[in-house]
């Protein structure tokens, strides 16, 4: 074989070995593909609980607070989590529950001992809605775009390239019409989010933050949620003690809702 024979035939080989990486390169950029990737990021996918904490702010005060547990397992049906949130504190407020059982969002209050349907829109404290504290794989609620790549500041105020998608709501449940996401480039973390209402106006500007190995990946443990019309008013949520549940499939019933004690 001459030299230039050989270098040919290297080359060949060259691009047949690197080919499938390239294939899986451009399929992993797809939109669909990079919001799947920050879902499993955002969100362990397996039944487990979470402890959250939601403080408001206003000019840098404090002015509420509220706590909950969060138990998700995945719902077979469709691979969406059944979510249901315990309320911890404060004490008037304990007790209460949300629940989350396909596109219907129940709430359950143990003093009336009746549960009612509930808008995901509804604030919970401060900036964050029902909908904000309920586990949830955006790429099952929203069709997505790919709309381009751009440096974007995230929650450390640190300079990322990003992907940034378009997600619009395909279900009833979602608490938003519209979100704008920003996705790293380099590890497929979520790092911000514009969320938008029915209208087209700007609800709220999240950013994700606190990373920490939890459950086998590095996930934002705090978000910080910015009033869209007012940002003075701010509101953290907090993740703390992930662990993993065996829940059982009976918990995320209408019906077993007054039956519920925290394990």
């Amino acid at each position: 074989m001459t030299t230039t024979s050989f270098k040919r035939f290297a080359l060949a080989l060259m691009i047949l070995v690197t080919a499938p990486s390239l294939l899986t390169a451009a399929h992993a950029a797809t939109a669909e593909g990079i919001l799947e990737a920050a879902d499993v990021i955002r969100n362990p996918q397996m039944a487990f609980a979470v402890d959250v904490d939601l403080i408001a702010y206003e000019d840098g005060r404090q002015t509420d607070s509220t706590r909950v547990t969060t138990f998700s397992r995945k719902d077979n049906r469709d691979g969406q989590f059944l979510t249901l949130v315990h309320i911890n504190e404060p004490v008037r407020d304990e007790g209460k529950l949300l629940l989350r059982d396909g596109n219907i969002l129940w709430f359950y209050d143990p003093a009336s001992k009746a549960s009612v349907r509930m808008s995901p829109r509804q604030r919970l404290l401060g900036n964050a809605s029902n909908g904000d504290v309920i586990t949830a794989n955006f790429a099952l609620d929203y069709t997505v775009s790919l709309e381009g790549e751009e440096d974007v500041v995230d929650g450390d105020r640190q300079t990322r390239p990003a992907y940034r998608l378009r997600l619009v709501s395909q279900s009833d449940i979602t608490p938003y019409q519209e979100i704008l996401l920003w996705v790293d480039r380099n590890n497929s973390r979520p790092l911000k989010g514009q969320f938008f209402s029915r209208s087209g106006r700007l609800l709220k500007v999240a950013w994700y933050r606190g990373w920490k190995p939890v459950l086998g990946e590095t996930r934002p443990t705090e978000v910080v949620i910015a009033d869209g019309f007012d940002p003075s008013q701010v509101t953290v949520m907090r993740m703390s003690n992930y662990r993993p549940e065996d829940l059982p499939l009976s918990w995320f019933s209408n019906s077993w809702l007054p039956r519920f004690r925290t394990p």
